[in-house]
């Protein structure tokens, strides 16, 4: 790595999770096997963007046993920068995924209290430090959701890094689930992290949370203009919104298209990417990640609004061809995709 590089990291910080779910279309108990795969929103980014070619770290906390090493391998693999990934006594936390299939949705089980990264994450980092050389971080709406500990972290990891003249990546993945085991503040919290943001995927839902309001027009694209105004003007550092948009015939044939709106003084420019039609998806868990990191990656690369925003589409798109979390594509295959070469076998 060049020290042109080096000096415009990428950074993702939470918890890496292991993945457990049943095969083809079985349910959870149903099944007599559960495959294991590594996953984590932050580490689905991750490792999207170091496939990308992006110089991407991964910090986090993982339980000092055998699995842990695993999670940190796996991802150490695909070229992401393991070094600042601490290791501390405790477990693994883990989710387990029944897939959907026809009109049955599909749903999430979490098993994350008491993990190492929940019970030790406010303390095993020098915030300070670990921005050292990162040009973007990029941090989500899952580690508060965790518990005190990741909240607390979370909001001092972004405080730190707009003191240092970091770029923030905020995605809002807001998880209700978690919230609910604990007594914790979502609007406060949350509102904290986007102060900081220079970037958030969220929508209309989100910034209705956090700013504690309705956004009410039956027309989408009113709430959203109307959501991205209101953000703007209560987040002066927030620059860009950006998110997907689906609609589902059934759990495997589905539509995707994208909009950005842009800061633009007092008014709010819009870009959007035209729908891709997905039929059979695979897995569509991960899927908001690749579109993240895709975006994220042509912001950092300098391109236009509506490249960084067509890039993180196809990218999105391919991820639901795959089983697993993570997006396993690179820039190149990325870009093939968003041309129109058809689906002939490639000789």
């Amino acid at each position: 790595m060049t020290q042109a590089a080096s000096s415009r990291r990428i950074l993702c910080f939470g918890e890496m999770l292991l993945r457990f779910s049943p095969n083809a279309n079985e349910l959870l108990m149903q099944s007599p096997a559960l495959t294991v795969r590594p996953a984590g929103a932050e580490a689905n980014v991750a490792v999207s963007l170091a496939r990308f070619g992006a110089p991407t770290g991964m910090a986090t906390v993982l339980a000092d046993n055998a699995l842990g090493r695993g999670v940190r391998d796996e991802v150490r693999k695909h070229g992401v920068d393991t070094s600042q990934i601490v290791f501390k006594p405790g477990r693994m936390g883990l989710y387990f995924l029944t897939p959907g299939a026809v009109r049955r949705p599909s749903e999430v089980l979490y098993d994350r209290a008491g993990s190492a990264f929940v019970e030790h994450v406010d303390t095993a980092f020098d915030w300070d430090q670990l921005l050292d050389g990162v040009e973007w971080l990029h941090a989500s709406g899952v580690t508060p959701a965790t518990g005190p500990n990741g909240s607390a972290a979370a909001v001092a990891l972004i405080e730190a890094a707009v003191k240092k003249g970091v770029k923030v990546s905020y995605d809002g993945n807001f998880r209700g689930k978690l919230w609910e085991q604990w007594d914790g503040d979502p609007p406060a919290t949350l509102g904290k992290m986007l102060a900081g943001a220079t970037v958030a995927f969220a929508d209309d839902r989100d910034f209705a949370l956090v700013l504690k309001t309705t956004f009410v027009s039956p027309d989408p694209a009113v709430r959203r203009r109307e959501a991205a105004k209101a953000a703007f003007a209560a987040f002066p550092r927030l620059q860009r919104i950006a998110c997907t948009l689906r609609v589902q015939d059934s759990v495997a044939d589905q539509a995707l298209s994208a909009v950005m709106l842009t800061r633009n003084g007092d008014d709010v420019i819009e870009t959007n990417a035209e729908a891709i039609h997905m039929a059979g998806v695979v897995d569509r868990v991960g899927g908001g990640d690749a579109f993240a990191s895709g975006v994220l990656f042509g912001l950092w690369s300098g391109w236009s609004d509506q490249e960084a925003l067509d890039f993180g589409l196809a990218a999105a798109g391919l991820k639901h061809s795959v089983p697993g979390d993570f997006n396993l594509f690179t820039a190149d295959e990325v870009r093939a995709a968003m041309g129109d070469g058809g689906f002939d076998i490639r000789r």
